[in-house]
């Protein structure tokens, strides 16, 4: 090995440690939070007046049976789920095939629609939180002077309706780049057996991207999940009706005024388990590869 090389290997060699202490100082700032957080959630209140470091004396799971009845978190836990369902359903019904012909046919109008949803990605949906509200006020006004009472408001259906619709630029955006990478070869095929385009697009491709809907249903889900402002807004005059970070808002600045930070911490717990468990379950299909080809010749 000559000079050169040396300097070569040695150089590579520093930039590996170097990149490896950047990584391990990234997920000590991402796991110690969390854990801390988890730790805290099964602590006494009296152990919050000392170092706050120490570990727990006991697992005091009262934390979390308060947390989720007493503050009520098992029904904002309730409806959050339900309308995270309902969210999650009507994107991918909505699309799934809106991608998947905006990708793979050209037909009058597709550069349009391509371009709009593509403008629609630079739309910060916070920015239209108050023209959605006016909406849906004035809609709820005009339903009480036709049939005596309004539902747009105050409403999960229709909170699940907003998360989609807010949601489908980014989801066609990226369903569709996935799309389009996909060969034509397996539809000509489906094509020439008989199937037709909806057969073709049910059991062909969408089993083939199957592994950018995953990708889409996680990243939709943590952001319909974790949802707050929306929900503050749509969702102000029902209590009862209140999504988890709404309710996590109300716990948190209840259990402060009481000093009661096992229970805070326990909701917070609530908050952060399902995007947790879920993320371990699909992990495997996010970092999978598409595996190309399935026709020779």
């Amino acid at each position: 090995m000559n000079q050169q090389e040396k300097r070569i290997s040695s150089g590579e060699a520093i930039y590996k440690v170097f990149i490896y202490i950047v990584l391990i100082l990234l997920a000590v700032t991402i796991i110690v939070p969390v854990a801390w957080v988890f730790l805290a959630s099964i602590k006494q209140n009296s152990e919050f007046y000392g170092n706050p470091w120490t570990l727990p004396a006991s697992f005091y799971w009262q934390n979390f049976v308060d947390a989720w009845g007493a503050a009520n978190m098992g029904s904002y836990m309730l409806n959050s789920v339900i309308v995270t369902a309902l969210s999650l359903a009507i994107l991918l019904v909505v699309a799934l095939p809106a991608a998947y012909c905006l990708s793979r046919f050209k037909f009058l109008g597709s550069k349009f629609f391509n371009l709009c949803f593509m403008a629609g990605l630079f739309i910060n949906v916070n920015y239209i939180v108050v023209p959605i509200f006016l909406m849906l006020r004035d809609g709820d006004v005009w339903l009480k002077g036709v049939l005596g009472s309004g539902f747009l408001l105050n409403n999960l259906f229709v909170l699940a309706v907003v998360y989609a619709a807010t949601a489908l630029p980014f989801t066609i955006y990226l369903l569709s780049g996935y799309f389009a990478t996909l060969p034509h070869d397996f539809e000509e095929a489906a094509y020439i057996d008989g199937a037709g385009y909806g057969a073709t697009m049910t059991r062909i491709i969408f089993p083939m991207a199957q592994p950018s809907i995953i990708t889409i249903i996680l990243f939709n889900f943590l952001s319909f999940w974790n949802e707050y402002i929306i929900s503050l807004t749509l969702m102000s005059s029902s209590n009862g009706q209140k999504t988890l970070p709404v309710g996590l808002l109300n716990l948190m600045q209840g259990q402060q005024s009481k000093a009661e930070f096992g229970i805070m911490y326990a909701g917070l717990v609530l908050v952060m388990l399902p995007t947790l468990i879920l993320y371990i379950c699909v992990q495997k299909k996010l970092t999978q590869g598409m595996t190309v080809g399935g026709l020779k010749g």
